[in-house]
């Protein structure tokens, strides 16, 4: 049962429409190859997959602005991709969802990541990773940072997705930090990779994994989420942190709440992960845009990572799976 009356949920899921949101990070292009499975492979012991069609998704801080994008939000973002076809799918598909490209910038000399996941009978066979991780540095970059400030104007909210590609710099951070201000948060979701380059943010959202290897405490249980938190919170001088602990649900702790508020998992099954993390972050930043309290932010990011693991592949959340789910759970 949640802490949060229905109605503060619903009223807070409402409010999320045509908020203004910058998201600053990494593009990835997920491509999923959808197929079945009748035998296996004369030629080694590994299931012979027979194609049935073929998707291109957002990936990345591309997820991060499906999710804000679903809910209602006006989405600006912020990062360079190379000059390839991948980078074009993903403008255009960043095109088809009405987001600002004006921050987008190409590197002639770079390449855009991709992922690619075979499926078979909802269950995932493979994955292939072309991914590039070069720090961008040239001029593609340079004009990339000199965006951010225009690009901030109005909004309440920045979120970085680092997913240690490249984009994520510490002139970027540096150039970020300076935006930061008591009516706008600045809120990383972090790389392993970048750990070095977080500072003067508003709330770090890392995953266990990250957060134990940055702290170097093994969560366990409340007390080990909150002593890692603490060691983040003064290592990265944030004001609050938010760990997605995967089946053990989400824990959150700020200077109002010193000993955290740990939520159990809403998942009812859990098919794919991969994603979950990013909304999380994209429904909690939105709800403290609106002024919602972090125990209804966290609820509500919460609810809706719960739904995004029980389907297939990357997916983004929907606003009315999330109302209709707060309905059944909520007093």
């Amino acid at each position: 049962m949640l802490n949060s009356p229905k109605q503060i949920l619903l009223s807070t899921l409402d409010s999320m429409q045509d908020v203004p949101i910058l998201v600053v990070g990494d593009f990835i292009l997920d491509r999923y190859v959808w197929g079945k499975v009748e035998r296996i492979s004369p030629e080694a012991p590994v299931p012979v997959v027979q194609v049935v069609k073929e998707e291109d998704r957002l990936g990345g801080a591309g997820n991060v602005i499906r999710n804000l994008n679903g809910l209602g939000c006006v989405v600006r973002c912020a990062g360079v991709v190379g000059d390839d076809d991948e980078a074009e799918i993903i403008c255009g598909l960043l095109k088809d969802s009405s987001v600002d490209l004006s921050g987008i910038i190409r590197e002639p000399s770079g390449s855009t990541s991709l992922k690619t996941r075979v499926i078979a009978h909802s269950q995932q066979v493979v994955r292939i990773d072309r991914e590039y991780t070069s720090v961008h540095t040239g001029e593609a970059h340079k004009r990339y940072i000199d965006l951010l400030p225009e690009l901030a104007r109005d909004v309440p909210v920045i979120i970085v997705s680092d997913y240690g590609k490249g984009s994520i710099t510490q002139d970027v951070m540096d150039a970020l930090g300076g935006l930061r201000s008591d009516q706008r948060m600045l809120i990383v979701d972090p790389s392993v990779q970048n750990f070095s380059l977080y500072k003067e943010i508003t709330l770090a959202k890392p995953n266990r994994k990250e957060a134990e290897l940055a702290s170097g405490v093994k969560i366990r249980d409340k007390q080990t989420a909150l002593k890692c938190s603490k060691i983040l919170m003064k290592r990265w001088n944030c004001n609050q942190m938010l760990i997605s602990l995967g089946e053990d649900g989400l824990f959150f702790v700020d200077s109002d709440h010193q000993q955290g508020l740990l939520m159990p998992t809403l998942a009812q099954e859990v098919f794919d992960v991969s994603g979950a993390g990013d909304t999380t972050t994209a429904v909690f930043a939105v709800a403290m845009a609106m002024g919602a309290s972090p125990e209804v932010s966290s609820e509500l990011a919460n609810i809706a990572s719960g739904i995004v693991v029980s389907e297939v592949g990357t997916v983004a959340i929907d606003p009315e799976k999330l109302r209709n789910r707060i309905m059944k759970i909520a007093k």
